[in-house]
């Protein structure tokens, strides 16, 4: 009997397996981090102190060629024709974790290289006011977390892709879900992000730049995305548009009911789609 289970590990992709554990550990760390600079606890450099002092000008260029950075790296790599490409070089099961390494590595540059601007735009003293806010900001990091796993965390995240690869199996064809917050909105994660990065009590400058940058990245990764979707999908992504708002978790006035059950899949940005037939390079974006 476990024999017969290990025969079915194909040991040559074993490294395969310790490549995604590496950069799904990684990424939990830089997320861990992430949320320590928005909030500025615990964390040596944070969006409002601990990088290099720049004069105003300097500090706005910096700030926005990273944030500008990472999206390029975050959005590019999750474009079908990058992966067609990409997946020449790299291994196809290692496709999303060398995509999450990447993107650990952009975030770690962007907390490195921050350059703070202190000068403060509002600040909530009333202790029950400051309270709300860091409630709210927290609870939009729950959102990001949870919607994570309502998409299939470890998929999203690269493990599963290895795993199976290193077990001999393929990547299931997944049936179309729309679990809990996906019946409210149509992208929750990113939803979470807007919420985690915009509920602050002292908002400073540079606060200010970070939040705006990553709500414009996600106003056109929402369009790249859903572009894609349709794409795939046609009319079954129309229907799911039509009846449930992208960001608001609010209900459509006479929107239609829900049409039958499609194969889709979820992407890394936070729909819970992904393509049709299995990919072993694993998610899109």
């Amino acid at each position: 009997m476990r024999s017969e289970a290990f025969k079915r590990w194909r040991w040559e992709a074993l490294p395969y397996l310790l490549y995604g554990a590496v950069s799904y550990l990684l990424f939990v760390a830089t997320f861990l981090y992430a949320i320590g600079f928005v909030e500025t606890v615990l964390v040596p450099r944070n969006v409002d102190a601990g990088g290099l002092d720049a004069p105003l000008g300097a500090a706005l260029l910096v700030d926005g060629l990273l944030l500008t950075a990472f999206a390029v790296q975050h959005s590019g790599m999750a474009r079908r024709g990058f992966k067609t490409l990409w997946t020449r070089v790299v291994p196809a099961p290692v496709e999303r974790s060398t995509y999450v390494l990447c993107t650990s590595a952009s975030l770690l540059l962007l907390f490195y290289f921050w350059r703070p601007i202190p000068r403060v735009i509002w600040s909530v003293e009333a202790a029950g006011p400051r309270m709300a806010l860091l409630s709210l900001s927290g609870l939009g990091w729950g959102i990001v977390l949870l919607s994570s796993f309502l998409i299939h965390h470890f998929e999203l995240f690269g493990l599963r892709q290895v795993y199976l690869a290193a077990r001999q199996r393929e990547l299931p064809r997944p049936s179309f879900a729309t679990p809990l917050l996906y019946k409210l909105a149509r992208h929750p994660l990113y939803l979470g992000f807007i919420i985690a990065f915009w509920a602050t009590p002292t908002m400073t400058l540079g606060h200010l730049v970070f939040a705006a940058g990553t709500l414009g990245y996600i106003a056109v990764g929402i369009q790249l995305e859903e572009r894609d979707l349709v794409r795939d999908y046609g009319a079954h992504y129309l229907r799911y548009r039509q009846r449930v708002r992208g960001l608001i978790p609010l209900p459509r006035i006479g929107a239609e009911r829900p049409g039958p059950s499609v194969q889709q899949a979820p992407r890394s940005t936070g729909t819970a789609t992904r393509p049709p037939a299995p990919e072993p390079a694993g998610y899109r974006k």
